[in-house]
């Protein structure tokens, strides 16, 4: 668990950098947006989540990209991140993905 809890914090340490240079601006249409990212999220394997967080790690000045490439955002990525994690079965296989396309 300590193995995954590292490569995590660093995801969401990345993402939350990122996303504090952007502002935002958007109005109204967001709340919907989030909705549609937390559907997207909950649809992604611990495979998939592994794979674009080890996409995050080599590219970070792309992080945007390649959430948004998927439906994601920052915060819902780190949400099926963290709802992984809960799941030490899940964890492994979110671990080995990551390793894997790292």
């Amino acid at each position: 668990m300590k193995r995954l809890l590292i490569p995590t914090a660093f995801v969401a340490l990345v993402l939350t950098a990122g996303c504090k240079s952007n502002s935002s601006s958007t109005t109204g249409a967001s709340g919907n947006t989030d909705a549609t990212s937390v559907a997207s999220a909950s649809s992604l394997s611990p495979e998939d989540l592994g794979t674009l967080g080890a996409q995050i790690k080599k590219t970070p000045n792309e992080a945007d990209r390649i959430l948004a490439d998927h439906g994601l955002n920052a915060q819902s990525f780190a949400a099926a991140v963290r709802k992984v994690s809960e799941n030490p079965a899940d964890a492994r296989r979110y671990a080995t993905a990551y390793k894997r396309a790292t």
